[in-house]
């Protein structure tokens, strides 16, 4: 391990000469990352003893730093109110009058976000719906007005694959964003529109490219205790059943019941599409345990040292839960999340270090730990849904998930680039760090609608959140992507995630410097970040600013 002490000058502000000088330091990044991945904290999942000593740590470096607690309230913590669901699904599927055999977590897995302690569908017309989405602004409906009440839904991952006109290799750059993935392409979108269409149950059909990772993913992920944040109906709203099935048992499934898997899939990417039904029935019962969760964002807030401006906020974010302890992996059984996001929560404390440091800027600046994102950016939903400070007085949020623990990059990856104006003081601060900024490698696997910032989005927020560059210094071409695949398929979301002696975190440090000169900047600067044209969020934000009279 390469042990860096890097004092960085970095921009402060963004008048001339408001130049401080800050240390960010590898060594304490190291440090905090390896007792927040460590064994004692058990995987840091919500709602257990993991939880109590991850707040604690996060809660004490907080006050060593010396910020505020940063709930008004006085505490560091803003109670998040979730339920815990565990259960066990049996799945019997017939098609073409055969019974298609459903082994758990093999061939699918099955959960309820309804709070309740046993869900069933009974035999329900299975019908396929290619990707599921409904947008009117590309004139795409998959539904066709098909009746799927009652009906179990079968649909494919990601968006349709819409290929140009010009060049059927390549995907139409007019669709969906072409390779990039839009929110009809979150499986989180698919199940919402199955949702308010009536249906059953959900079937997503499970392929490693469109999906994005592979089906060790959806099994660790979906085979254990499921969390949701609380409502008043207890989701009965939702649909009964949201499930996943391997794409081996969908061609199973849809050859049995007369159909072509290949072909469908090829009709799905037109507009002319229509449901197909499958000559078959699905039916599902889960028996589940029900817990309630007293879980806890932490906040921290550095207040600002403007009169005027003090009561407006940018918010850090990062995540600080993983999955806790589950289904063992070559012998282990806890999911440390070193890198996700033991890295980016470490990354969160040496942050707040150097804006203490460097002494308050003009606005105040929270650095908020929050809970349950892997469990579906729940802790980011729940501030979003009940903020501790207005949204209408919040002018960015910056998220923090997985650094680059590969050395330094001469670039820096955007993410959803292209959507607000925090990217071009991103590109300001790059160019005097003599950087690039690269747009996603991996734009169809959506990593925008992935993490906590998606859920300030959402409401209108600008909010920036970048992946680690893709042009290493010193190393092959062709280092990053090995790099990044060999993460997705042997460390993401599996125990193997851990502290590892040959990381080399200057590259994180840098990293880290343009977040800091970027955060510095919007805290201190005179114009608030907007969303640019086109954006499915920029009405939301003046929507929401209108209202306020702003």
């Amino acid at each position: 391990m390469r042990r860096l002490l890097l004092p960085l000058l970095l921009l402060a502000a963004c008048a001339p000469g408001a130049e401080r000088a800050v240390d960010l330091s590898a060594d304490r990044l190291l440090a905090d990352i390896t007792v927040l991945a460590s064994d004692s904290l058990l995987g840091r999942a919500p709602g257990t003893l993991g939880e109590e000593r991850t707040v604690a740590f996060l809660t004490s470096q907080f006050k060593a730093i010396g910020l505020e607690p940063g709930n008004p309230d006085g505490t560091w913590v803003q109670e998040v109110d979730l339920v815990g669901v565990e259960g066990t699904p049996t799945a019997t599927i017939t098609a073409g009058g055969k019974s298609i055999a459903m082994r758990w977590k093999d061939d699918y897995v099955a959960v309820s976000r309804r709070t309740q302690a046993e869900v069933t569908v009974a035999p329900s017309e299975l019908v396929f719906v290619g990707y599921g989405v409904v947008a009117p602004e590309f004139g795409w409906d998959d539904y066709k007005g098909r009746d799927v009440t009652g009906k179990t839904v079968v649909m494919l991952v990601n968006d349709p694959a819409v290929p140009s006109r010009t060049d059927v290799t390549q995907l139409d750059p007019t669709m969906f964003r072409g390779d990039a993935m839009t929110y009809y392409g979150r499986w989180t979108y698919k199940y919402e529109i199955a949702s308010a269409k009536g249906a059953s149950a959900v079937l997503l059909v499970h392929e490693d490219g469109p999906a994005g990772y592979p089906w060790e993913v959806v099994r660790g992920g979906w085979s254990g205790e499921r969390m949701d944040t609380r409502t008043t109906d207890n989701n009965a709203s939702r649909v009964a059943v949201e499930g996943w099935i391997t794409t081996a048992k969908a061609r199973e499934l849809f050859t049995a019941g007369g159909q072509d898997f290949d072909a469908l899939k090829r009709a799905a990417v037109t507009r002319e599409f229509v449901p197909v039904p499958l000559d078959g029935t699905a039916a599902f019962a889960i028996f589940q345990t029900l817990r309630d969760v007293r879980s806890a964002n932490v906040v921290a807030k550095l207040p600002g040292s403007d009169a005027a401006l003090s009561d407006e906020y940018l918010i850090y974010t990062a995540h600080w839960d993983h999955f806790g302890i589950g289904e063992a992996v070559d012998g282990d059984s806890i999911y440390n999340g070193a890198l996700d996001n033991a890295s980016g929560t470490a990354a969160l404390l040496e942050l707040a270090r150097a804006f203490k440091d460097a002494g308050a800027p003009k606005r105040s600046v929270l650095f908020m730990a929050v809970t349950a994102e892997e469990q579906g950016l729940l802790g980011s939903k729940w501030y979003a849904n009940n903020p501790l400070y207005p949204l209408t007085k919040t002018v960015a949020n910056i998220n923090v998930d997985v650094l680059n623990a590969w050395g330094p990059t001469s670039d820096l990856v955007v993410v959803g680039s292209g959507s607000s104006t925090l990217e071009d003081i991103l590109a300001e601060v790059a160019t005097a760090a003599k950087r690039t900024l690269s747009p996603d490698p991996e734009p169809s696997k959506g990593f925008f609608y992935r993490s906590d910032h998606f859920e300030f989005a959402k409401q209108g927020v600008p909010a920036l959140y970048l992946d680690p560059g893709t042009q290493y210094i010193g190393k092959p071409a062709g280092f990053g992507a090995e790099k990044r695949e060999d993460y997705t398929t042997r460390l993401y979301h599996k125990p193997a995630d851990e502290v590892d002696p040959a990381w080399d975190l200057s590259g994180a440090i840098a990293d880290l410097q343009l977040l800091y000169g970027v955060g510095r900047r919007v805290a201190d600067g005179t114009v608030w970040p907007t969303w640019k044209d086109g954006t499915e969020f920029k009405s939301v934000r003046e929507k929401m600013l209108g209202a306020a009279g702003k």
